[in-house]
């Protein structure tokens, strides 16, 4: 039989906005659409932002809420709330401890992000840094532990798997889920794609674990396949790459996800519906967990 793929669709992230790309959806019932549609494209996981009403990236846990319940009022793909600080300039100690509130939603979601990094970044002109300390992290692990939600470990260069496998394994269940996050260089420190690096990283990955690798920017669909050839998802979307081909930007969501899923199947592999990809990442079935 072959290999089920998951297909993740990043739908919104934190930076762009209309003004860059119209079919990058923002506010819930946008968003909610844009899950939809990607569902019927293909898409077993959303991963998801939050923007204000003047598109601006937050973590207020009423919008969190109230995209994840419209997206479940509209199908059964898996929920992915992103645990990323709302970006603003300067330098806080405890800034990404405030993301945690999202964990405060009344709908929660089935996944949300676990990033494991310091992160530089520069915003509006000014730096920011984000200082994802080990405090934090296992605060943030211990409470998707305790509220039932499987965390996605996002892993900027080989040496975050190390500090994964020193301090936050025993608050994280099995099988593990990493994303492999490449390209981001200028606001996450995160590796540049080359099929070297990426092996590398591969190589280094714990056994029997679960891995997509997504790729910010012209080389998305290149990293997102050389990462299922090596074993892993797919992941695309508006979040990481907002141009379909040079030229021309991606009209939406879907469109990304509906060239990857052409792309998966013509190399012989199959796509993994939702409920295929719980069972396969250990998460509750809908029935069970009600999300």
């Amino acid at each position: 039989m072959a290999r089920k793929i998951i297909v993740t669709a990043a739908l919104t992230g934190a930076f762009q906005g209309k003004a860059q790309c119209p079919g990058l959806p923002e506010q819930p019932d946008e968003i909610a659409q844009a899950a939809y549609e990607c569902y019927n494209a293909g898409a077993s996981i959303v991963h998801l932002h939050a923007r204000d009403k003047n598109g601006i990236n937050v973590t207020d846990p009423k919008i969190f809420s109230e995209i994840n319940s419209k997206i479940r009022a509209k199908c059964p793909i898996i929920t992915q709330d992103s645990t990323a600080p709302a970006t603003r300039p300067g330098f806080d100690p405890n800034y990404c401890r405030s993301s945690l509130e999202i964990f405060d939603a009344e709908f929660l979601p089935e996944m949300a992000s676990l990033d494991v990094a310091l992160m530089y970044a520069k915003w509006q002109g000014e730096g920011a840094m984000y200082a994802w300390t080990r405090d934090v992290l296992i605060e943030a692990a211990k409470k998707m532990q305790e509220l039932k939600i499987k965390p996605e470990i996002e892993i900027f260069s080989p040496t975050n798997l190390e500090d994964v496998e020193d301090y936050l394994l025993s608050y994280i269940p099995q099988p593990l889920s990493y994303n492999i996050v490449m390209g981001m260089s200028i606001t996450q420190g995160a590796m540049k794609y080359s099929p070297e690096n990426l092996m590398d990283t591969v190589k280094r990955l714990p056994k029997g674990c679960n891995f997509s690798v997504m790729h910010v920017g012209a080389r998305e669909l290149e990293g997102a396949m050389m990462g299922m050839l090596l074993g892993g998802g797919v992941r695309v979307g508006l979040e990481d790459n907002i141009w379909y081909r040079k030229g021309e930007k991606a009209k939406s969501n879907a469109q990304l996800v509906e060239r990857a899923v052409r792309m998966i199947r013509e190399f012989g592999f199959e796509i993994a519906t939702p409920d295929e990809a719980r069972e396969i990442l250990n998460i509750p079935p809908l029935s069970i967990s009600g999300r």
